[in-house]
Parts: structure tokens; C-alpha cells; sequence
């Protein structure tokens, strides 16, 4: 027998006892995309608490689709490497270039964040940043379907000791502090840079090279991090997005200590 009002407490009950958990955070990552869900998996495993907030229903970011739909994506060695770590087959096209199917990379990734410790939420957009003190010390959220509505409904606030920007190529978050608070960023200009056209050579080491700090507390991964410093996109070629999810993490660990 299913008494239906059970399990409507059940799920109520469950959901609002792990968000209510997640008021303070050591890192609140917001988007779920490859380097987003890497970076979790990585922090969670070096025990800082951790979550991912996703706007959309599904998680993974661009990676779901691989190459206009075609769902394999291709990694270097070194991205093979991490797909190896978290148990995510792969397969040698030649040399240096390797498939993954695009649905096992999310799924895999995403399971593995998980078990680290890692919480996902799906469904919750984030609207706004908390700043103290010239510094980014958390996100301010609310549901993804009372954005789309455009309904006048009061958000939430998560507290965080650090903050990740891997939104992808809107990078929603590092706008939302430029737009509200005029402040200045640690690129060239002050300013986001912006993302220029293709060009995936250079992207994937440009990735690397631009996950990092870009406003006290707040960090910038995958292609976020090239739209915000102004390098290249690189198209269904994961590896760098995958390396920069676990470069953030170190360099957040490192201060989290």
C-alpha cells in the first residue's frame, strides 16, 4: 500500500534537510558543467564541503551533446588520465586523441562527485553574489522556474568561503559582480575580457592558464575562465575543461587549509 502523503514528507522532509545543510559551504560552485562537476569531485575528496548549483533540469553543460549532437567527446592524454581515475571508459582514436561516450563522461563524473561528498542541486539559478569586506563570500539563489516566470519572489542565500564561476561562455556569475558592484577584476582591463572565436589549440592551454582567482573569493573554471580573461573557444575537446575542473580545486584547497 503507497499512502501518497508519505511520500510527499519523505521527499520535503530529505530535500529541505540537505539544503539546509548547504546554508554555509566551503565552496559553492555554480554550474554543473564538465569543469564545474570535476572541480566537486575533487574538493569534496579533499574534504572541503562542497556544492554545485545548476540552473538547468540536467546537469553536464555542453558536454552531453559532444560535437552538434554527435554524443562522443575527445580529450587529450592528460584529461584520459582523470576519465581513467574516476572509471570513465575511453577509447584511442590516435596518438594524443582519445573518445569518450559524452553520456558515460557526465554520468561517470557526476556519480563520482557525488560519492566524494559533493551535493548537486538542479533546478536552483543563482541570481546574485553575497560581498563583504571587498570580497566574494557567497551566492544568492532561487528556483530556476520563478526566474523564467519572471515572478517577483525573494531569493535565498548561501554562504561560502569561496565561490566558482563555471557557468560556461555567459559566465553568469562573474557579470553579476561587474554589473552590481563596479568592482575591479583581476584581468588586464579590470574587465571581463571576453570570449573570442575558435580556436582549440590554443584554448586548451589558455584554459589552464586562466582558471584562477578573478575577484577575492571568487574563481573562475572551464570556459568561463577563457570568456573572463579573453581567450579562445574550443569546441567538443574536453580535456582542458576537465583539467581546469581539478586545477580549481587545488588552488581553492590550498587556501582552504
Amino acid at each position: 500500500m503507497i499512502d501518497e502523503r508519505i511520500v510527499s514528507k519523505a521527499i520535503i522532509e530529505s530535500y529541505t534537510e540537505k539544503l539546509l545543510n548547504c546554508l554555509e559551504l566551503d565552496v559553492a560552485v555554480c554550474g554543473a558543467g564538465p569543469s564545474g562537476l570535476v572541480a566537486a569531485y575533487y574538493l569534496a575528496k579533499k574534504g572541503l564541503k562542497t556544492a554545485v548549483f545548476e540552473r538547468k533540469l540536467s546537469i553536464g553543460g555542453g558536454m552531453w551533446g559532444g560535437g552538434m549532437m554527435f554524443n562522443e567527446i575527445v580529450v587529450q592524454r592528460e584529461g584520459k588520465a582523470i576519465l581513467d581515475e574516476l572509471n570513465i571508459k575511453t577509447r584511442k582514436y590516435r596518438e594524443d586523441y582519445y573518445l569518450a561516450d559524452a553520456i558515460e563522461a557526465v554520468c561517470g563524473i557526476s556519480l563520482q562527485a557525488m560519492k566524494a561528498g559533493a551535493k548537486i542541486f538542479n533546478l536552483m539559478s543563482v541570481e546574485d553574489l553575497v560581498v563583504r569586506k571587498k570580497k566574494v563570500a557567497g551566492i544568492v539563489i532561487n528556483w530556476t522556474a520563478v526566474e523564467m516566470a519572471n515572478l517577483h519572489v525573494d531569493p535565498l542565500t548561501i554562504f561560502a568561503r569561496f565561490v566558482i564561476d563555471a557557468t560556461g561562455h555567459p559566465i553568469e556569475v562573474v557579470r553579476v559582480l561587474e554589473r552590481k558592484m563596479n568592482v575591479k577584476l583581476l584581468t588586464p582591463t579590470g574587465k571581463i575580457e571576453g570570449e573570442k572565436s575558435m580556436w582549440a589549440e590554443v584554448a586548451e592551454t589558455k584554459t589552464l592558464e586562466n582558471t584562477k582567482e578573478v575577484y577575492p573569493g571568487l574563481y573562475v573554471a572551464g570556459m568561463s575562465a577563457n570568456a573572463t580573461f579573453g581567450s579562445y573557444r574550443m569546441g567538443p575537446i574536453f580535456g582542458g575543461m576537465i583539467l581546469s575542473g581539478r586545477r580549481v580545486a587545488e588552488l581553492i584547497a590550498r587556501k582552504g587549509k
